[in-house]
């Protein structure tokens, strides 16, 4: 998909607004200057990154319910879709926590947050504080059992889970049935056939 298609689908689709948009280009311009110092995200993906970054994150606003008060997301990386996520909400009392173990990239998401006014904040370690999240969001971060494990260790209270899953989606979620009883829903990623969205509701 071309940028314009994209931006069109972001506004139409997902309802975007057009200073979300403009966020999220001034967003890439950063992300792309640094990261031909940082390994932030793979250069192959750079001539790509409205459908494979942008709009892969945005697709989940329409599960996420914005009057929550703290959204988490693990492994945030370079900010997908945490800040994607963080640029879309219009609620003052909903918040983004992105958690990042890389330095480098906990660098960089302060420095995006601070330039375009984002309302997030960035942790390192998961596990040093209980995460007392409404959602959690992960992309490309682990395997499905590992963050469930997580969830439950550290996060008591009820919640969502959304997970973003490449092309080994189907193989992960055979796997988790067989080894636990919470109920989940999967839809399909709109950038990518191969690609699941799965949403757990955990009480």
């Amino acid at each position: 998909m071309q940028q314009l298609e994209i931006i069109n689908i972001l506004q139409n689709n997902l309802k975007f607004s057009a200073n979300d948009v403009e966020k999220l280009k001034k967003f890439i311009e950063i992300l792309l200057f640094e990261n031909q110092k940082h390994n932030l995200i793979g250069k192959s993906t750079e001539s790509v990154i409205w459908e494979r970054h942008i709009l892969d994150s945005a697709q989940i606003v329409n599960f996420i319910d914005f009057k929550s008060s703290l959204l988490a997301d693990l492994g945030s990386g370079a900010g997908f879709p945490g800040l994607v996520l963080a640029i879309f909400n219009k609620n003052p009392n909903f918040h983004v926590k992105l958690y990042e173990k890389s330095p480098i990239k906990r660098v960089f998401l302060k420095k995006v947050i601070k330039l375009l006014s984002i309302k997030a904040d960035v942790a390192n370690n998961i596990y040093d504080h209980p995460l007392k999240a409404n959602i959690i969001v992960s992309r490309a971060f682990k395997k499905l059992e590992e963050i469930l494990k997580i969830s439950r260790e550290m996060n008591k209270k009820p919640h969502k889970i959304i997970i973003l899953k490449g092309k080994n989606a189907q193989e992960e979620i055979n796997r988790l049935s067989l080894t636990t009883n919470y109920s989940y829903k999967i839809k399909n990623s709109i950038t990518n056939t191969d690609s699941k969205i799965i949403i757990f509701e955990v009480t």
